[in-house]
């Protein structure tokens, strides 16, 4: 099992702790990751931690689809790759229907669909068998609709890109974890569950086999987000996790749509789910909070002293002993807690 955290970058005055990234390095950690809602970007913070570094992998968790044309995407990973030595991981999600029409101002449209495509014409810049000429439902390259010149024409990449680079999926649902399996080399998981581990592995398979890639978790990365938080007292780094947990699962979209809710009821907890959707949503912030119940924060979690958490660690080793995990990408970690 590999090691990886996130960089945080959030808040009305965001600042990178380079420091934490450094160390990171230092004990061997493989991955560091960087995301955006409608903030900072993903991408400047992932360039600057690449140029301080020479080992460590940096990778955009995510970078939204919708806010870059597939093109765009392409040229920041040739460039980021050509600079840090092939240490660039090109994580991609589509984020949710609120943040894509509200803040970027682009439709919804079939997210699954618009990744598979997506995915397919950075692979097919990166290759450059032949110009860039692309047909699909939501992108036609070059661009061709009524109001179109007729000056455009397919361009072949003037950088040779790496056709090797590692793409990652911010997959939840099962019909993202499949189009993973069908097109990607890992996902981000926001939550996981060791102990449940085909909530997430069984729906990638179905994609690989849909794809008619390998049916195995082998050379495929999952690599969950999991929360840290070190202290003698466990009740006490609960409740430190717990207003995270409940803006996901009860803030994170709307009522009749919010993925992390859904992921909530297939880990179990259906009762609990609805009631912290329903306090958040009436507002009532810190109801929702107390109402996460301390077996999903200990289940998807790490909280406590470090010989509990250490004790824990025994179900993730367990599971990527089996090959349904490859890494644990630590979301909140202090330098303490990442030396644990």
């Amino acid at each position: 099992m590999q090691l990886g955290i996130t960089m945080d970058m959030s808040g009305p005055s965001p600042k990178l702790d380079i420091e934490r990234v450094l160390e990171a390095e230092r004990l061997g950690f493989s991955q560091a990751w960087t995301g955006e809602a409608y903030g900072t970007d993903a991408v400047t913070p992932a360039a600057w931690m690449l140029a301080r570094t020479s080992r460590i992998k940096v990778g955009t968790g995510i970078m939204q689809i919708p806010a870059r044309t597939p093109a765009c995407a392409a040229m920041t990973a040739m460039t980021l790759q050509l600079m840090s030595g092939g240490r660039f991981l090109c994580g991609l999600g589509v984020s949710g229907p609120q943040v894509v029409e509200g803040w970027h101002g682009v439709r919804f449209g079939k997210p699954m669909t618009r990744t598979k495509e997506y995915i397919a014409i950075i692979r097919q810049i990166l290759e450059r068998k032949a110009p860039l000429a692309f047909q699909g439902q939501e992108y036609v390259i070059p661009y061709a609709g009524p109001d179109a010149t007729g000056l455009g024409k397919p361009l072949r990449s003037i950088t040779h890109g790496d056709p090797s680079l590692q793409f990652y999926m911010a997959s939840i649902t099962p019909a993202g974890l499949r189009t993973a399996g069908e097109c990607a080399d890992g996902v981000l998981p926001i939550f996981y569950a060791p102990d449940q581990p085909g909530v997430v592995s069984d729906p990638i398979l179905a994609g690989k086999k849909k794809a008619g890639r390998p049916v195995s978790m082998e050379g495929f990365d999952v690599a969950p987000y999991v929360r840290v938080k070190l202290g003698p007292d466990v009740a006490a780094c609960r409740d430190a996790i717990r207003p995270e947990l409940a803006l996901y699962i009860g803030g994170m979209g709307a009522r009749a749509k919010n993925f992390y809710n859904d992921v909530a009821i297939k880990l179990g907890y259906p009762e609990a789910a609805k009631t912290i959707q329903d306090l958040y949503l009436d507002g009532k912030k810190n109801e929702a909070a107390a109402a996460v119940p301390d077996a999903l924060i200990d289940e998807i979690s790490l909280v406590g002293p470090a010989e509990r958490i250490k004790d824990r660690l025994a179900a993730w080793k367990q599971v990527a002993d089996s090959g349904d995990l490859g890494t644990m990408v630590l979301k909140g970690a202090s330098i303490e807690a990442m030396r644990v």
